[in-house]
């Protein structure tokens, strides 16, 4: 007598995820394998010419870049942000920040600025939005590149979140120009970025980081090196002059605003540990791209720390201020390579 094979278990959903035993998280179902340039039984990331030139950008800069992983699917963003969770947390920190803002010009603040601060905001602060913008495109080109959603998604909320510090720099430099018309703000930032020698080691790592083709590397330049060095110029230093001159609108948005750079820090350390994790080639690569960047981005701190000097009438040595921007640098990727060295 014949025994009929056994007919192997149908799934009834999530098969994507493989013979799992649990339900998968609503960030699980939300982001997996979402990445249209990825999906299997395909010979190239477009359907069309595998050497057309969009497949060869793709197959070089991504398939071929010394970053790999046996499987992709398998990073998770520490966070588990949907689009939705991002939105409703995004709305929050917008309302708090748009009372702040509405409280302070109610009380015209910014008429009572020192020429000091003043000066300060006009040079460094609102030329920034330049900056911040550079730093937009290159994480949005980071999640276009990624060789998955989960990364893909972690990177497109890291460019809305500069999208926001764009957005609230530029409404910050209007108030700024209606409350001082004659300072010069508003009207002087581009050539500010372009030709002040304080911004131009800053505007030539962002330029650089924009060609930084290899999304591996484009990811490392940013946000392992570029971004968590001049965050900290930018955000904490600027906020702790900005409190010593008597400025609390500034050190207080710069405070709200480091709930963003802290959340990027976050995923973009949980995918070196990920990547550490699945290639014993990946180590060396991150570490030569980080040894690259470096010294670009030391150079832009300690051009933009000249001006937390100079400017206020309670400043801040430029070297003093290079330093702890290496140094929170440094003990950022201590914790990313904890236990490897």
């Amino acid at each position: 007598m014949t025994v009929p094979a056994k007919k192997p278990r149908s799934r009834r959903t999530f098969s994507a995820f493989g013979d799992v035993r649990r339900m998968p998280s609503e960030y699980e179902v939300m982001t997996h394998a979402q990445n249209w340039t990825t999906r299997s039984n395909r010979l190239a990331a477009f359907e069309q010419n595998p050497s057309s030139p969009a497949n060869l950008w793709f197959l070089t800069y991504r398939e071929n870049s010394p970053l790999q992983a046996e499987d992709w699917e398998q990073f998770r963003d520490p966070d588990s942000l949907t689009y939705r969770a991002y939105v409703s947390m995004q709305a929050d920190a917008e309302a708090k920040t748009g009372g702040v803002l509405e409280e302070y010009a109610d009380a015209e603040a910014d008429r009572a600025l020192s020429p000091g601060q003043l000066a300060l905001l006009g040079s460094l602060y609102t030329p920034s939005r330049y900056l911040l913008h550079g730093c937009q495109q290159i994480e949005a080109y980071i999640g276009y590149m990624a060789p998955t959603s989960y990364i893909t998604n972690a990177a497109g909320f890291a460019a809305a979140d500069f999208l926001r510090r764009v957005t609230l720099t530029a409404y910050r430099t209007r108030e700024l120009q209606l409350a001082h018309p004659d300072s010069g703000i508003g009207e002087s930032e581009r050539r500010i970025w372009e030709t002040d020698e304080s911004w131009q080691p800053a505007r030539r790592a962002i330029e650089k980081a924009l060609v930084a083709y290899d999304w591996g590397e484009a990811f490392t330049a940013l946000n392992l090196v570029i971004a968590p060095t001049l965050d900290d110029v930018l955000t904490r230093q600027f906020r702790e002059v900005s409190r010593d001159n008597g400025d609390q609108l500034s050190w207080l948005l710069a405070s709200f605003l480091q709930a963003d750079s802290d959340r990027r820090n976050r995923w973009s350390a949980a995918l070196v540990s990920f990547c550490l994790g699945q290639q014993p080639g990946n180590e060396e690569a991150l570490r030569r791209w980080i040894r690259r960047w470096t010294p670009i981005a030391d150079e832009a701190a300690a051009g933009l720390g000249g001006l937390l000097g100079s400017r206020p009438e309670r400043g801040r040595d430029a070297g003093q201020v290079a330093a702890g921007a290496r140094a929170a640098r440094e003990a950022f990727h201590a914790r990313v390579f904890e236990g490897l060295r």
